[in-house]
């Protein structure tokens, strides 16, 4: 059988409370008992006291203690008088009562018998005491008892002339202090139920609320999972509930945002492939009805579509294989700045051809090894490049510069007009993003490249930041890590 989690809290919560409810009923107990027994025992001490002093009086007065043992009921009737006030004493002048057994003594109608004594004690109240002489030799009460460690003792001119042994109490015989003790008892069950009973009722509502928000973060999640990602709950508190429901609400907001964004990248996609698609199409269509021929210049217009088409397939495939984690990197020590070197002198001839200037500042005679994929760092350096050649007007400027402090190496492309908006500079790095202004189709820019880079850049534990250039174009500015450096 499954138990809710609000019956496992309840009960839980329940289980608690009685246990501390029980084990304070136990407690309690224990202390009323123990406090009441102490009490008894002090008022005891201060009668057995008596005792002691109503046995040397009767010893002094009759030189021995064959007074008690002539007649058991003065024995009787001294514990009586020490311990009940009122009662019969050894002493009394009047002629002695009647045994324990026949008390209180019967009235006979219309006769006045004296004056009528309390009822004695429980008739084993007084077989706790006994009385030994100087050798502590039995002269009344109980025999056989072999423990004499709590003996008073009796003198007489300064000598030992008997002990008084008190058996210790095993339970109260006092009809008055077993009520007592019985209506304490009561009290305190009556008292341990009210409180079990206000811990049910109090329980249940409690782990309902509780549990509540657990419940509407099950019920959200279920909307999440069916694909609703609008779903938020609400935050009510601070503790761990609270900041669970605002790491929900934040997750939410990732996969809405995901979500959204893979909507955009589905469309980016087709649009982008339909372009080409639709140019090779329409080509070919054209040299099938006999519009056009098929010259060497609309087979090489083919070609190009092709090429482009090509680059886009490769540039979605390279993103999606560092998306699955699959781009292999080939690490070695390497000069970053040969390779950046090369690249440029790759490039030069067609910024040359475009009529824009190309400085590239390398530190001479310095150089600092970078643990990196070279081949990967080529396709960076060219993606840049290629980027600022399609971006950069003509009469433009394109200076690279390279600089090594303590922990990495800097890297840095300035271009002249045109320059970004600022409100895209944060957004070149997104996947099929394009500046409208500056960019189109027909220089084959379908806004991966950049994408590509910063990719291959944080998987060199680097970074790329781009920003407005002093030149008036854009400044992208591409950090590594030295060999050494790397965590």
């Amino acid at each position: 059988m499954r138990i809710s989690i609000t019956h496992r809290i309840f009960l839980a919560m329940l289980a608690a409370a009685g246990s501390a409810v029980v084990c304070m009923f136990l407690i309690t107990q224990w202390n009323i008992e123990y406090g009441f027994r102490r009490y008894v025992s002090s008022q005891e001490q201060t009668q057995i006291a008596h005792l002691v002093e109503q046995l040397e009086q009767g010893y002094s007065g009759q030189g021995s203690w064959d007074f008690l043992k002539k007649d058991s009921t003065q024995w009787q009737r001294l514990i009586a008088g020490s311990f009940f006030p009122g009662g019969p004493g050894p002493l009394d002048r009047k002629p002695p009562g009647p045994p324990w057994h026949e008390y209180p003594p019967k009235r006979p109608e219309g006769r006045d018998v004296g004056p009528m004594y309390p009822p004695p004690p429980p008739p084993e109240f007084g077989g706790r005491f006994y009385l030994l002489d100087a050798g502590k030799r039995a002269v009344l009460g109980p025999t056989g008892i072999s423990d004499h460690d709590n003996l008073k003792e009796l003198r007489y001119h300064n000598q030992i002339v008997g002990y008084l042994g008190v058996q210790p109490r095993r339970h109260f015989s006092d009809k008055h202090q077993i009520r007592f003790l019985n209506e304490q008892k009561l009290a305190l069950s009556m008292v341990t139920g009210m409180v079990v009973l206000l811990a049910t009722g109090m329980s249940l509502p409690l782990a309902n609320r509780l549990v509540k928000p657990i419940k509407e973060l099950a019920t959200a999640t279920n909307y999440l999972s069916a694909g609703k990602f609008d779903t938020r709950v609400p935050v009510v508190s601070v503790d761990e509930l609270g900041r669970l429901a605002r790491n929900f609400n934040e997750l939410a907001i990732t996969l809405e945002k995901n979500e959204h964004t893979r909507r955009h990248w589905v469309a980016d996609i087709s649009h982008e492939l339909r372009t080409p698609l639709a140019v090779l199409r329409g080509e070919i269509e054209a040299i099938q009805d006999g519009i056009r021929q098929p010259t060497s210049e609309a087979i090489s217009s083919l070609h190009s579509e092709t090429l482009r088409l090509g680059r886009l397939v490769e540039d979605l495939y390279q993103l999606s294989l560092f998306d699955l984690g699959g781009l292999t990197y080939r690490k070695a020590e390497l000069d970053c700045a040969m390779i950046i070197n090369q690249t440029v002198e790759l490039f030069r001839p067609e910024f040359t051809a475009h009529n824009i200037e190309l400085h590239c500042e390398l530190p001479k005679g310095k150089f600092s090894p970078l643990f990196a994929d070279g081949e990967r760092l080529r396709q960076l350096f060219h993606n840049i490049l290629e980027n600022s050649l399609k971006y950069t007007d003509p009469q433009g400027t394109l200076i690279v510069h390279l600089d090594y402090t303590t922990t990495d190496v800097q890297i840095s492309f300035q271009d002249s007009a045109p320059g970004v908006p600022p409100e895209s500079v944060e957004r070149l790095f997104d996947r099929l993003y394009r500046v409208e202004t500056s960019r189109n189709r027909a220089t084959g820019g379908a806004g991966l490249g950049l994408a590509i880079c910063k990719n291959i850049v944080e998987a060199h534990h680097g970074s790329i930041q781009a920003k407005q250039s002093p030149l008036g174009g854009l400044w992208l500015l591409v950090t590594l890590p030295l060999k050494g450096t790397v965590s």
